[in-house]
């Protein structure tokens, strides 16, 4: 026989399906507060009906000035989100600015089947989309840059070969006439 103890299931069949439904309740409620990507939740009408912590600090705003709210007063366009309720289709990977939110995301929108309401799924990419375009001003800048000193360099380089060739000219010039002289002393 074995010496380790043996476990005791920590509720009954019966516990755990009366426990399951409020602990599954309780989990999607942790789930929707913390989820770190904004949740937005419009009636057939366009108008915010829900929305989670994070999307309320990307759209710089409290919950309860967001709710009853036409989603096109807030976001502008939302067209896609009509056609992802109109046609019943999921509307996935669309990339959008906000700049009135200093706010770039990536979208997967969908309708909720059996409900009137169409949900949005913000992910944001502000940081990274920030990130993209310093690097791309500054890809812009240096190879403005480069331009600058290759210009640069090719002008000097014909200043000095138009120098060069003067005082070539002015040198061939004064070897000719000591020539000449040097020709004429001899004959003469």
């Amino acid at each position: 026989m074995s010496n380790l103890p043996t476990e005791e299931p920590a509720h009954s069949d019966h516990e755990m399906s009366h426990s399951d439904s409020s602990d599954s309740a309780a989990l999607w409620k942790l789930l929707w507060d913390f989820d770190p990507n904004g949740l937005l939740v419009l009636d057939d009408t366009l108008r915010v009906i829900q929305v989670n912590s994070a999307l309320c600090q990307m759209l710089k705003s409290e919950r309860e000035d967001l709710l009853g709210r036409k989603a096109a007063d807030l976001l502008g366009d939302v067209s896609d989100f009509q056609r992802a309720y109109t046609e019943q289709c999921e509307v996935t990977g669309e990339e959008t600015s906000y700049p009135r939110y200093e706010l770039y995301v990536r979208k997967v929108i969908f309708p909720v089947p059996g409900e009137k309401v169409v949900a949005g799924i913000f992910v944001d990419l502000t940081r990274e989309w920030k990130q993209r375009n310093e690097l791309e001003l500054l890809r812009s800048r240096t190879g403005q840059e480069v331009r600058n000193v290759v210009d640069n360099q090719m002008r000097v380089a014909q200043e000095i070969a138009g120098l060069l060739g003067e005082t070539t000219a002015e040198t061939k010039v004064s070897l000719l006439r000591l020539l000449e002289l040097l020709e004429s002393r001899g004959h003469g």
